[in-house]
């Protein structure tokens, strides 16, 4: 090969390479790459790494990594708008992350924060309707593992301020009472006694003496018994709220119905203040009901009220 030949050669060598070198760097985009782009500073080109992997589109997962770093660089370039818009994207799609300490320093942490105070006491509501929905719909299993997600989402340090007040307060409360109804409506129902076995009767032994057996108290249903036709309220009364209301509150009683329609006993299940609990425990004796109803026969029935008092 003459020397003319091998310098064209190469040339063009050379240029394929630079052409298809652009081709190779984009079918190498991942996610580990973004992440060692980062962390070398390079954050432009991470971001650009980040930018063609959302683009090209990624498993949920992936999605959720690729917006947090894409909110670690636009902080590192500055870009505390853009910034500001990745981190709500990140909050919205996974409300109990926040970065680690060992993994971003104190500024990115601080943004972090600030968005969240801001986005985390509306989507606590919004998981409250969401998990109230599944208890309503009978899906309990669901509804108990909601409202423990929101519990969790309550003790969170930057939702503290927030549910130190209305409404977020109430609803901790509600919150509560729901994921331990849900868990009881969860609970299998108590297995079948076995069957007696007859005595086998012979003519050269007289049969033993009837054994006194005590009555069986009647079963308590409840929401969870979906063939029972639930009691209706007959009267079913609220005392007045003495004094000045100068706050929402919400609460929930729990009462037992018997085959009668009285009520056979009360409790509270999420609180409002002693005093005014005392009074709805003392009225509720006085309700009444139609029965609740199995194939026609009254039954006893357990009944969940939520009680709700706003400022005039």
């Amino acid at each position: 090969m003459t020397l003319n030949a091998r310098r064209a050669w190469a040339g063009a060598a050379l240029v394929a390479a630079i052409v298809v070198w652009p081709a190779v760097i984009l079918a190498e985009d991942s996610l580990s790459t973004a992440r060692d782009l980062y962390a070398a500073a390079a954050y432009e080109d991470a971001l650009a790494a980040l930018d063609r992997l959302r683009a090209g589109g990624v498993r949920v997962d992936e999605g959720r990594a690729v917006d947090q770093y894409r909110a670690f660089c636009l902080l590192a370039l500055g870009k505390s708008s853009e910034a500001a818009q990745a981190i709500e994207a990140v909050v919205f799609a996974d409300p109990s992350y926040h970065p680690a300490d060992s993994d971003v320093s104190p500024r990115v942490r601080a943004a972090f924060s600030d968005v969240r105070r801001r986005l985390l006491p509306d989507l606590a509501q919004q998981k409250y309707q969401q998990a109230k929905a599944s208890f309503d719909r009978k899906d309990y299993r669901v509804a108990a593992e909601s409202f423990g997600q929101l519990l969790d989402l309550f003790a969170d340090p930057d939702l503290a301020a927030a549910v130190a007040k209305p409404p977020l307060t109430d609803l901790r409360m509600l919150a509560l009472g729901f994921r331990d109804l849900s868990a009881q409506a969860m609970a299998p129902p108590p297995a079948p006694a076995p069957p007696v076995q007859s005595p086998v009767a012979t003519a050269a032994v007289a049969p033993p003496p009837p054994v006194a057996v005590a009555p069986q108290a009647p079963r308590i249903y409840a929401s969870s018994d979906a063939n029972v036709l639930p009691p209706a309220a007959i009267r079913q009364d609220l005392p007045p709220y003495g004094g000045t209301l100068f706050k929402a509150m919400q609460g929930i009683v729990e009462v037992v119905v018997d085959e009668n329609g009285g009520v056979v006993s009360a409790a509270i299940r999420a609180p409002m203040n002693n005093v005014y609990d005392r009074q709805v425990l003392a009225a509720a004796a006085a309700w009444r009901y139609k029965p609740a109803l199995l194939d026609g026969t009254p039954v006893k029935y357990r009944k969940f009220i939520q009680i709700a008092l706003t400022p005039k």
